[in-house]
Formats: structure tokens, sequence, C-alpha cells
């Protein structure tokens, strides 16, 4: 295989990532990116997909909205120094030193040592039909990217045959892979969304109103790669869109292999369906709580489809990674080539659940120019896609003038540490514009860097639901 599926992917995510291509579901909402991710009260119209369908017929919602190409991408770890981790973006020719090599082994021994979040909602709309309800419609390109290795992984990525779990070396005696690399994850994905939502006032008095919503998206699988070894257990797969050209050798001509090539646009590999739950309740316009249930459903990849078995621990022949170009040699090294340390077969299907997650909120309103909120995300799953640990956070949106509003808070989890997001943006009667960063301190801490950005221009809302 003359590329590996690792390397596919991989790439894909940071050749996308510019772009403006995402793990939590509002990152290509830059209000919400400039509250760190809370959202669950905040959200109305079709930004509330994803979220908690239920705020799309809430108090203040427009009754009208529409928006196209908002985007958000943010990168972090939690080991890598900051220099560090830019080197991997801007340094891919430079060749590593066996002193550097030493301190990486050691700065990826991290359960999370890179993290990648990217997402694009491509377009946007939501109508609120007068006695029926609110409904919204959406399209969301996602790409998220989570590496953790433990420390035998990290060396062997760094060291190769010098690593040092291969000192005297015994082929007929060599751990299984499932115990030498057990704590390792190589988690990526790449979902295109078609989303349509509806949310309805249940109840509706003085004293509160109760809105119910639910979410329907249909899924295509762009690309999918899961690698999960934990004690006794190894959980290796990936699934790959043609759109990446990859030469598969004599796998292609195996009937048990489900060969995909040519076609047009994306290429799926996979497809799935989703629902999202939600309720939301307010009491006036000064309390507001919300709950919901997302990413309920399955996907399906039955496209160049690959999987691997545990077995015991292979010694490679390399020196392992030895240039800044991280995710094109370390994923050759766990790919299926000759030098891989994993073995592969072609299947002809695999279903796999969706990143389902509970998510809540409470919120409120103080005035119109002032709302606070707590939110926090539960993974309900540890499919790849999904959030790695739970997200909390606290956020707050200020308008000091009636054309701009100022967005900060403080958030954690998430695969992340603490977070200072902070955002802009400029409104109008009928028009949005804004800029936002999930972590001011990530984009020039030295230790725990986070870089985060997410824009939109093109927002446009009208009306307002009383």
């Amino acid at each position: 295989m003359q590329k590996s599926l690792f390397t596919a992917l991989a790439l894909a995510s940071l050749a996308l990532a510019p772009l403006g291509l995402r793990a939590q579901n509002e990152l290509s909402n830059f209000g919400s990116t400039g509250r760190g991710g809370v959202a669950n009260t905040f959200v109305s119209d079709y930004q509330a997909i994803g979220i908690n369908p239920a705020n799309l017929s809430r108090l203040g919602s427009p009754k009208f909205a529409v928006g196209v190409l908002q985007f958000g991408v943010g990168l972090g770890s939690q080991s890598l120094t900051r220099e560090q981790m830019y080197r991997f973006i801007r340094r891919t020719d430079d060749k590593l030193t066996p002193s550097e090599k030493q301190e990486l082994a050691k700065a990826f021994t991290s359960d999370n040592a890179l993290n990648l979040n990217a997402d694009v909602t491509t377009f946007g709309l939501s109508v609120a039909v007068p006695g029926v309800g609110t409904i919204a419609v959406s399209n969301q390109q996602r790409v998220v990217s989570h590496i953790g290795l433990n420390k035998n992984m990290a060396e062997i990525v760094f060291l190769g045959k010098d690593a040092p779990i291969y000192q005297n070396y015994d082929p007929r005696t060599s751990p299984l892979v499932s115990e030498a690399l057990a704590g390792t994850r190589m988690q990526m994905s790449w979902l295109n969304e078609f989303n349509v939502a509806f949310g309805r006032r249940i109840l509706d008095n003085d004293a509160f109103q109760l809105s119910g919503g639910v979410g329907y998206r249909y899924i295509e699988g762009v690309g999918v790669v899961d690698i999960r070894v934990e004690p006794g257990k190894l959980e290796a797969y990936g699934s790959v869109s043609p759109l990446f050209d990859i030469n598969y050798g004599d796998l292609a001509r195996n009937p048990q292999f489900n060969y995909r090539k040519g076609g047009s646009g994306l290429r799926p590999v996979g497809k799935g369906n989703g629902v999202d739950l939600g309720l939301a309740l307010e009491t006036g316009k000064f309390l507001r709580v919300g709950v919901s249930v997302t990413d309920i459903g399955n996907m399906s990849w039955e496209g160049n489809l690959l999987t691997a078995n545990d077995q015991r621990l292979k010694r490679l022949q390399s020196t392992g990674v030895d240039s800044y170009n991280f995710f094109k040699e370390a994923t050759e090294l766990v790919a299926a080539g000759t030098d891989s340390l994993f073995q592969y077969q072609p299947s002809e299907k695999r279903t796999t659940a969706l990143p389902t997650k509970l998510r809540t909120g409470v919120g409120i309103r103080i005035s119109e120019y002032l709302e606070t909120g707590l939110d926090v995300t539960l993974p309900l799953n540890e499919v790849a896609g999904n959030l790695t640990k739970p997200f909390i956070g606290a956020g707050i949106d200020f308008k000091p003038r009636r054309w701009v509003r100022l967005s900060s808070g403080l958030t954690t989890g998430a695969g992340y540490g603490f977070s200072l997001p902070l955002g802009v943006t400029f409104t109008t009667k009928w028009y949005e514009a804004g800029v936002s960063t999930r972590d001011v301190i990530g984009l020039f801490a030295s230790e725990h860097p986070y870089a985060s950005v997410a824009a939109g221009f093109l927002r446009f809302r009208f009306g307002e639901q009383k």
C-alpha cells in the first residue's frame, strides 16, 4: 500500500483545517466559540441543530434566519510545548535530531498528545411557521482527530527498532499488542451531515414556557480511522473515501474487500442516521434550562474497510519518525505495510455508534445586554469523533452597545485544559458577523497550547418569536 489509511485521513484533517473545516457541534458557531462552547441555553434558530433543537421555538428566537460558510478550527495539546506543536505544521521538512526524538517520545506519552477539531456550516436556514413550530435545515462538515499514546507506543513511534521495549526482543515471547500498547488511541473521522430539525412550544403561559424539539440527520462518511488499545483488547479499523486516491495493491483484488474507486465529489464510504432530542424551559426571559441528547444513531462503513486483530508485538525495521512530518511518518508505522505494528484484513461492513452526548445547561438572562450560562456535556460512548472527557463551561454575553456583543467565559474538559475564550459579534437588527477564539491564553502559552478560531460573516436574522 503506497499510502496508508491513517496518512490519508490525518493529512486530510490538516489540509482542511486552514480552510475552516470539529469535536463539539458549536465550533462553527462563532458566538458559542467565544463562550468556549457554552451553548445549550444561548443558541437559537438553525444554530440550535446538534445542540438542542427545542431552542428553535424559544422566546426571542428569530422568525427567519439564514447563514452560509460559518467555520471554526482548533488544534491543541496537553503534553507538547507550543514550539513543538507548531513545528509539526510549519517545519515538516526538518529532520529530527536524536535528542529531539527522545524529547518527543516523552512529550507524546500522554492521553491527550494532540487534538484537532474542525467544522464548517456550509448552509443553515430556519423558519417559524405560525401555529406549527420552527423548522430548520443545515449542512455541516465535521473533521475530528485525537492522538494519545502510552509510553511504549510513543517510544516506538519516535525511536523505532531502538525503543526500550525491544531490548532482548524475542518474537516468540513478545507481549501482545493489546498489552504493550494499552492506553493508546488514534482516532480520526470526517462526516458530511444533512440536518433537519423541528421545535415547538409544548406549554406556554405567563409563568413559564416549555419547548420540545427533535432533529434528524443523514450522514455521509468520508473517512474514519479508529485505533483503541486496552489491556487484552485491540480495536483498530479504517475506511477512507476514494477521494484520497489510495493504492491498495493486492487488497483491491481480494473478493472480501469492498473496493471503492472513481466517482465525483466527496465519494463517501459510509452512511448513517442520527437523531437529536431536546427540552427547553424558560421562566419569562430570566431563567433558562436546557437538556438534550444528540447523535443517537449508527454509522455503517462498507467501502475500503480494513480491520486489524491482536497479535504479538512486532519489531520495526525502521528507526521511527525521522522528521517533523509526523502525521505522514507516524501513520506509516501503523498502516498495512511491511513495516507495520498491525496486521490488517479486508472487511465487508462495520457498524458503529455515533458520538452520542448528553448536554445540559442553565442560563440567566439578566437583561437584554447581559446573559450568563453554565453547560455540562457528557460523552455517552467512546467512538471516534466523541469528546474524550466531559466538558464543563461557564459563559457570558455582554452588549456594551446595541451593535456589538462581547463573549467570554471559563471552560475545561473535552480533552483540553482550562480555557479562557473571547469573541466579538457585530450586530444590527437583521445582520450578524463575528470572530472568536476558544482560548486566548492557549494562543500564546508555551505549555498546553491551544490555537483556535471561529468566524462567520454571512448570517441574517429577521423578526422575533414572542
